[in-house]
């Protein structure tokens, strides 16, 4: 019997060990449902699972007493209800410190992308229609001088600040507090909110999902930016609240958005798919192969710690 079972699939390599090392089996959360999912586990004492599983009280709760650990296959825990496993002693570990530079990569390609009009070009080009350069076509913005806002100032804030730095943008951020790399790499601190909002040609969102950051860009926050200001989210999708995002970018209250994560995924807001001044792309801020294969050795450390009575390396509690 399997000592782990895990929800998705994982990269080739991760899931051979796993394999080898747990005689483990692939059961997906997403096509059986919980209750399937809890009576086709067996005696499993450690499960993977990966952003966008429903991990939530009623699953927790209904896993048998043979769980000990929840590993996710990512560092955001947001698909997990974590004081659900914690009163019912089920340890929880993820992935930190292994995708920033990853991600931080493409929250500037989607602030490129973006100001630049590359989506609308793509779909010209793919469309069969584009009939040759055009002193007229498709106008973007330069991003050289312009005020990059970062929402957030974790590790891959900061990575996409000194990256913003690099192309000539003068950044603020906004966390809960002042931080000492701030100054560093010369990125100026915004207490403030909604100065915050005011200043920004570019806002850069990097916060987990939250109740305090849920919806963060609104009506009232897009009204609070200058006009034409370009959005881009590498975080969570909750943070956007799309009816209010959608009719800015009809207006052109909103210049353009980048998006890496959306709503509801994989099924996203329809209306994003056919509008104009989008730049999407499906939740591959962590997508290289090195990024991916460090993910699986957290996954496996954390395996091994566990399986050995040992204290979790990235337990997220």
């Amino acid at each position: 019997m399997a000592d782990v079972v895990y929800t998705g699939n994982l990269p080739e390599g991760v899931e051979r060990e796993l394999k080898v090392l747990y005689s483990a089996r692939s059961l997906c959360l997403r096509e059986t449902g919980t209750q399937s999912f809890i009576d086709n586990l067996g005696s499993a004492r450690a499960i993977v699972v990966i952003p966008g599983d429903p991990i939530d009280k009623t699953f927790i709760d209904a896993l048998p007493d043979s769980v000990g650990l929840i590993a996710s296959y990512s560092t955001g825990i947001d698909h997990i209800d974590v004081l659900a496993a914690q009163k019912k002693g089920i340890a929880v570990s993820n992935t930190p410190d292994v995708l920033t530079d990853a991600t931080a990569d493409i929250a500037i390609l989607l602030a490129l992308g973006a100001a630049r009009g590359a989506g609308d070009g793509e779909r010209l080009v793919r469309s069969g229609q584009w009939a040759g350069w055009n002193p007229n076509q498709i106008f973007g913005v330069d991003l050289n001088k312009k005020i990059f806002a970062i929402f957030g100032f974790g590790r891959i804030g900061q990575a996409t600040a000194k990256r913003a730095l690099a192309f000539g943008m003068e950044v603020i951020y906004h966390a809960r507090s002042e931080k000492t790399l701030g100054n560093k790499i010369n990125a100026r601190y915004v207490g403030d909110f909604d100065e915050f909002l005011a200043q920004a040609d570019v806002l850069s969102l990097h916060a987990p999902s939250t109740p305090e950051t849920r919806h963060l860009v609104n009506k009232g926050s897009i009204e609070k930016m200058k006009d034409g200001v370009i959005i881009v989210n590498t975080a969570r999708g909750e943070l956007v609240d799309d009816d209010a995002l959608l009719s800015a970018l009809d207006s052109r209250k909103v210049r353009a958005v980048g998006l890496d994560v959306f709503n509801n995924e994989p099924k996203l807001d329809p209306r994003y798919i056919d509008a104009p001044h989008t730049f999407l792309l499906p939740h591959i801020g962590s997508s290289t192969i090195e990024t991916r294969q460090a993910m699986g050795r957290k996954v496996m450390d954390n395996l091994a710690a566990f399986f050995e009575n040992k204290p979790l390396p990235d337990s997220v509690y």
